[in-house]
């Protein structure tokens, strides 16, 4: 029984170290993008897709960095960004919409390429979902819809 409670720990704690030794580089280069307004060069070039998504343009990098990286660590940078105000309840909900079905676009499609999955079909249905479903939800909701989110 305390082997088994040493190993859960030891590799909880191998887990949080993985994460934090991506996730808080990420916050780093995140500040100093902010600080030299690279996000908004960044922001500019993918004005297209935000509008699309429903998005403001705070949102481009923690989708991105969910998109290449995956929820674990885009998470972290969207917390971050939450927590900095850059980010509205209705960017927080279209980021994770879109990030359900699309995240961690070139690790996952590698493995299924492994097993023998066409990568850019798989690729190419992977974003075209996701972008309809984000499409379509943030047609649908409005800031009345998003007052569940509020904590009372």
């Amino acid at each position: 029984m305390i082997n088994i409670l040493k190993e859960g720990l030891v590799g909880s704690l191998k887990s949080v170290y993985s994460i934090a030794i991506i996730v808080i580089p990420l916050m780093i280069i995140l500040q100093i993008a902010k600080d030299y307004h690279v996000l908004n060069k960044l922001s500019e070039r993918f004005k297209g897709l935000t509008k699309l998504l429903g998005v403001s343009k705070d949102a481009i990098l923690p989708l991105l960095v969910g998109i290449i990286f995956g929820i674990s660590y885009g998470a972290g940078v969207i917390i971050q960004s939450s927590k900095e105000g850059d980010l509205t309840k209705k960017d927080l909900v279209l980021l994770v919409a879109f990030l359900v079905a699309c995240h961690a676009v070139f690790e996952d499609t590698l493995l299924f390429v492994a097993v023998g999955a066409n990568g850019y079909v798989l690729l190419g249905l992977r974003f075209l979902m996701a972008i309809i479903v984000t499409y379509l939800l943030a047609k649908r909701i409005n800031s009345k819809d998003l007052s569940i989110l509020h904590k009372n």
